[in-house]
């Protein structure tokens, strides 16, 4: 984290370009699901949970400032609205969110060069830099359900589901469905930990 000094030029500036996005937060569409993302992403870098009204919103301004990867989905949220005003606070280039459906809560750490290109994503999942996931062919893309995390490197492919609860670990390549509950590596993916219980297992 800078400095404070740094920290106290940088921010005041930053919230005055951040008004439009405020407004769009409060008033637009998919106000409900950004604040449950400001809420799960300021548990991790701030350690603010639950937050207050006025810590949202201190959240949302610290987190548009200072984390790239979180401009990328709260324009994925906030839809032409928010992409209007999205000069005034650039997105991570090399992050791109496609997906058709993403629940509340989707964690972005490092999202450098990094493609979500689901068919659907659940609730409080976690998707780490390098990672693709996409479409095979014309058949459909992945379905990630409900706290799923996938660490650095990792490629999601094709018409299959990952499970609840389940980890893809760095590297990965996962093109077969992965049950919930478990933890997958290596290319092709196998099964290494499923409910807790370490084994290997191909898919």
């Amino acid at each position: 984290m800078m400095n404070k000094v740094v920290f106290w030029l940088v921010f005041p500036l930053s919230t005055l370009r951040l008004v439009p996005h405020v407004m769009v937060m409060k008033l637009g569409r998919g106000k409900s699901v950004i604040t449950q993302d400001v809420a799960r992403w300021a548990q991790i870098y701030l350690e603010a949970a639950p937050i207050s009204a006025l810590k949202e919103l201190y959240a949302f301004l610290f987190l548009m400032t200072f984390y790239e990867e979180f401009r990328n989905l709260f324009y994925y949220r906030s839809g032409m609205a928010g992409k209007l005003f999205s000069p005034l606070c650039r997105p991570l280039s090399t992050l791109y969110i496609q997906a058709g459906k993403i629940g509340p809560g989707l964690f972005i750490q490092h999202g450098f060069a990094t493609i979500i290109g689901a068919e659907e994503i659940g609730s409080n999942c976690w998707i780490n830099q390098q990672v693709t996931i996409g479409w095979a062919d014309k058949t459909g893309g992945p379905v990630i359900e409900d706290n799923v995390t996938i660490n650095a490197g990792a490629k999601v492919i094709g018409d299959i589901v990952i499970g609840s609860n389940s980890k893809v670990g760095a590297n990965a390549v996962v093109v077969k469905n992965v049950p919930p509950n478990c933890t997958v590596v290596g290319v092709p993916a196998y099964i290494v930990r499923k409910n807790g219980v370490k084994l290997k297992e191909p898919l």
